[in-house]
């Protein structure tokens, strides 16, 4: 059963209108889709954050916009980073039965053996683009490192995604994440390279009498 989250109709689309509904402690929002007209509206901005914390970043969620419902994923959304909350947000209307391709987090847990080796962590993709049925979407896709070595990668055919209910739309030679090896540090003597073949260093220099 999806998560209930209100939703008001927006009918006013002036700068001033948008402070309101702000300053009033909610979020202006769109709802969009292939299959449903847009249409703006707004929710609170603090039952937002509890449904997020609730269902995950690409949970369902039942918007309810004066009693007719409409299901829905969080697809994008702004935030004002000074003030650490979101100004806005795009909501895709979506079909329980039907996949849609979304893009899903990729953390990387663990510690690096290669890292404790002085190695770098490099990882390419912070997201990874998915299709499955909006229930089956998953929150994040996890990706263990502790085994990686200086040198070494793991690629997308590296997860363990097989028989799962969603499908990972990228090559499986893509790489996740890999360990660089460690930069050798140049040692530099600024004094013996300013005394060698400097223009103003006479000593030795030989002269020819006139």
């Amino acid at each position: 059963m999806s998560t209930v989250l209100q939703a008001n109709e927006r009918k006013e689309f002036r700068r001033s209108a948008l402070r309101k509904i702000r300053d009033n402690g909610n979020i202006p929002a769109i709802i969009y889709g292939s299959k449903v007209e847009s249409k703006p509206v707004y929710i609170s901005s603090a039952d937002l954050t509890k449904t997020m914390r609730t269902v995950g970043r690409n949970g369902v969620i039942s918007l309810d916009i004066n009693g007719s419902k409409q299901d829905v994923i969080l697809t994008e959304y702004q935030e004002n980073f000074i003030k650490n909350e979101i100004i806005h947000a795009d909501f895709l209307a979506v079909d329980k039965s039907s996949k849609i391709t979304v893009n899903v987090r990729v953390v990387l847990t663990g510690d690096a053996a290669g890292v404790k080796d002085g190695g770098v962590l490099q990882q390419p993709f912070h997201e990874l683009s998915v299709t499955a049925t909006p229930d089956q979407i998953p929150q994040q896709i996890e990706v263990d490192v502790t085994s990686l070595q200086v040198g070494e990668t793991l690629t997308v055919a590296d997860i363990p995604y097989q028989g799962t209910e969603f499908e990972i739309n990228h090559d499986e030679v893509d790489v996740v994440a890999s360990i660089l090896p460690p930069q050798a540090e140049e040692e530099i003597n600024s004094g013996e390279q300013q005394e060698e073949g400097h223009p103003d260093n006479e000593e030795g220099r030989e002269t020819t009498p006139e």
